[in-house]
């Protein structure tokens, strides 16, 4: 079992209470109670806090009291004091500690943390929190050490490298922050044992072999049995493995300069 020592990032604080609201989660049930995402419940109560990724306060800098866990994403947050007063949260980048300072302006200049659109930004810059259309929100690059590469820009258009390897167009009149997403060290985290996961809110998963016939298309048989499937499955008899499920003709194909990497 491995863990991060948030000690020497974090500041141990209670959240802001005016940014933080309490709800019923979903644990993977429906409206009805029925569960619709298998291998989801119980965990630790979570306090949901508000964070802004729509940026919309421009041309008025901000100050970040202090970098603080997030228990329901994998990227650290940071509570943002703004010269006006008002105080956000914002996803914190890689190597921002508190006392920094932030600006979202289109004059604003090429330093961690500062939002702009992407024509303002050089080429082979690394982006995060990128949004895939104007005044939208940001939607691509939020996850923890995650970036976007900034590769050209062609006209109205910016390509954009994905975490995944992809690349795709995006408008140039997009906005994003520059940096990389903080807690980079997340993806090494091993969960160790089955108690951690269960405070995660992670229910266990059993083997589709380990199941009766009538339970699974893998059940059954004496002893440990073959697939006995021409092809993988699901519980339900659904085909997982090498079936395609990208509709054909989604409004974004024309804008994928190139297939991420299976």
């Amino acid at each position: 079992m491995t863990g991060i020592s948030y000690r020497n990032v974090l500041v141990k604080k209670k959240p802001e209470k005016s940014l933080t609201f309490g709800r019923k989660r979903a644990v993977g049930r429906n409206n009805q109670g029925r569960i619709t995402m298998r291998h989801k419940g119980g965990g630790h109560k979570k306090l949901f806090r508000m964070v802004d990724f729509k940026y919309n306060k421009k041309d008025i800098p901000a100050k970040i009291k202090s970098i603080e866990y997030d228990p329901l994403r994998s990227g650290f947050i940071a509570l943002a004091v703004y010269r006006d007063g008002e105080k956000r949260y914002v996803l914190a980048p890689a190597r921002l500690k508190s006392g920094d300072d932030f600006i979202v302006s289109e004059k604003a200049e090429l330093k961690t943390g500062n939002r702009l659109p992407l024509f303002k930004i050089p080429v082979g810059s690394q982006v995060y929190n990128v949004e895939l259309k104007p005044n939208q929100g940001a939607k691509l690059g939020r996850s923890a050490g995650n970036y976007l590469e900034i590769l050209a820009h062609d006209g109205k258009w910016s390509n954009l490298k994905m975490p995944s390897k992809e690349v795709r167009k995006v408008l140039s009149l997009c906005w994003a922050n520059i940096g990389q997403v903080s807690n980079e060290e997340h993806g090494q985290i091993t969960i160790g044992k089955a108690g951690r996961s269960r405070h995660l809110g992670i229910r266990p998963t059993v083997r589709g072999s380990a199941m009766n016939p009538v339970d699974h298309p893998y059940g059954g048989g004496e002893g440990r049995a073959k697939r006995g499937t021409k092809r993988p499955k699901d519980k339900w008899g659904n085909i997982t493995g090498g079936r395609k499920t990208r509709k054909k003709k989604k409004y974004s194909k024309k804008l994928i300069l190139q297939k991420r990497k299976k």
